[in-house]
C-alpha cells in the first residue's frame, strides 16, 4: 500500500471541501502515450491506488510501462468505534490525495492502442472517481 516514509506533521487538518474545483497541475499526458483523466473529484487511498496499478499491469501481461502520477500523502484519522466524544483527534488511519477534474491519474506506454485503453478503463473501475481515457497530444 502506498504511503509516505515520513510526513512533516503526523495529522492534517481536513481542509476546505473543494468539490467543484478544477486541477490546475498534472492535465497533460507527460511520460506515456495514453491516460487516464480524472472527471470528478473525491479522495483516493493508496489501497485503490494499488488495486487500479495492480489491474493495469495483469491486463497488460507485464509489458508496456505504466506510470502512476498520484501518490497519497494526506494523513486521515479514524477514532475507534464506540468512543465517548473528546480524547482528542483519532490515529492515522489511511493516506489519500484529493484528486479534482483534469488530473491524469496513470499513464501507459509501450503497448497497442485497443490494449492500453482497455487496461486504463479496467483501473477506472477500481477508481471512486469518473475517469476518461485520454491520448497525447
Amino acid at each position: 500500500m502506498l504511503m509516505p516514509k515520513k510526513t512533516k506533521h503526523r495529522k492534517w487538518q481536513r481542509g476546505r471541501s473543494e468539490h467543484r474545483a478544477v486541477e490546475t497541475r498534472g492535465l497533460t499526458v507527460a511520460y506515456g502515450s495514453y491516460g487516464l483523466k480524472a472527471l470528478s473529484s473525491a479522495w483516493v487511498d493508496g489501497r485503490q491506488i494499488e488495486s487500479a496499478r495492480k489491474s493495469i499491469t495483469n491486463f497488460l501481461k507485464r509489458e508496456g510501462k505504466v506510470w502512476i502520477r498520484i501518490f497519497p500523502d494526506k494523513p486521515l484519522t479514524k477514532k475507534p468505534p464506540e468512543t465517548t466524544l473528546g480524547g482528542g483527534k483519532g490515529e492515522v488511519d489511511k493516506y489519500v490525495f484529493g484528486v479534482k477534474p483534469g488530473r491524469i491519474l496513470f499513464e501507459v506506454d509501450g503497448v497497442p492502442k485497443e490494449v492500453a485503453i482497455q487496461a486504463l478503463k479496467t483501473a477506472g473501475y477500481k477508481l471512486p472517481v469518473k475517469t476518461k481515457v485520454v491520448a497525447k497530444n
